[in-house]
C-alpha cells in the first residue's frame, strides 16, 4: 500500500529532502584492525597479488569473472593497466595488515553519486584471505565507507546466478535477493544469468550493528574459530526492516 500520493491522488515515492550528490569514491582509503584498502597500485601490489592468487592452484576463483587467469605477472600488469585504473570501476588493493602484502581486489563501479547508487564489485579474494575474517572486515570496510562516510542511498551486488559461493556470501553480508536478470551478459563465450542484491541505508545501522559484533575479538577463539555466526545474526537482525 502506497504511503505518498500526489494532488492527483496517485501513489508516488517518499520525499527525499535536501539531497546532495555523494562523493565518489576514487583516491579512499580505508583502514581496519586486519587489512586496509588502498587505491590498486601497479607498482606497489602487483607482485604481490599474483603471488597471493597463484596460490589458488586449481584457478577456480577465476570462473565467474570475465578476466583471467593470468600466467605471468605481466599480464596480470597489463590487466592492472587496462582495466583497474579508472574512476568506474574504481579498485582497490586489500593489504593484510600483518604481513604488508595485497592479498586481494575489489571495487566500486555503477557508480551514481548523484542518484545515491554504487555497486561492489570484481572481488577477487586470494586463498589467504577466503574463510578468514579479514575478507569480511573488507566488505565491512567499504560498505561502512558508502554509508556513513559518503551517505549512498543503496548498495548493490550483482553476480552470476549460477555462482552459489558469491550469493551465499551477499546473503552472509546482509544483501537482500531482488531477483534474477536473464540473459543479462555474455562472458569467456557463455550466457550469464544475473542475480541482483542490495542493502539500503535505512537497514545499515542494523548490519553496522551485527558486523562489529562479529568482528570483535571477543568473538574468536584463540585457533580463530568463530564463537557466533555471522549469516545467522545479519538474517534475524534485518529481518525485521524488511
Amino acid at each position: 500500500m502506497a504511503e505518498y500520493f500526489n494532488d492527483l491522488g496517485q501513489p508516488i515515492g517518499f520525499p527525499v529532502v535536501d539531497w546532495k550528490p555523494c562523493q565518489h569514491p576514487r583516491g579512499a582509503q580505508m583502514l581496519g584492525r586486519l587489512c586496509s584498502l588502498e587505491p590498486i597500485d601497479i607498482d606497489a601490489h602487483a607482485a604481490q597479488l599474483f603471488d597471493a592468487f597463484g596460490r589458488d592452484v586449481d584457478q577456480r576463483n577465476w570462473t565467474y569473472l570475465p578476466y583471467g587467469p593470468f600466467a605471468a605477472e605481466d599480464d596480470l600488469r597489463t590487466w592492472i593497466f587496462s582495466t583497474c585504473l579508472s574512476d568506474d570501476p574504481c579498485f582497490f588493493s586489500v593489504v593484510d595488515n600483518a604481513t604488508g602484502a595485497a592479498v586481494g581486489v575489489a571495487s566500486y563501479l555503477r557508480i551514481e553519486p548523484g542518484a545515491g547508487v554504487i555497486e561492489v564489485g570484481h572481488i577477487h579474494f586470494s586463498p589467504l584471505m577466503q574463510g578468514k575474517p579479514i575478507s569480511t572486515e573488507a566488505m565491512y570496510l567499504m560498505m561502512r565507507q558508502v554509508f556513513d562516510v559518503w551517505g549512498y542511498r543503496r548498495y548493490e551486488w550483482k553476480c552470476d546466478a549460477l555462482n552459489r559461493p558469491s550469493r551465499d556470501a551477499a546473503e552472509r553480508l546482509g544483501f537482500m535477493f531482488e531477483g534474477i536478470f536473464r540473459q543479462a551478459t555474455m562472458y569467456k563465450q557463455r550466457n550469464r544469468d544475473t542475480a541482483w542484491y542490495s542493502i539500503l541505508d535505512r537497514e545499515w545501522p542494523t548490519a553496522k550493528a551485527v558486523f562489529e559484533g562479529w568482528l570483535d575479538t571477543g568473538n574468536f577463539e584463540v585457533d580463530g574459530a568463530q564463537k557466533s555466526s555471522l549469516s545467522g545474526a545479519m538474517r534475524d537482525a534485518l529481518a525485521a526492516l524488511r
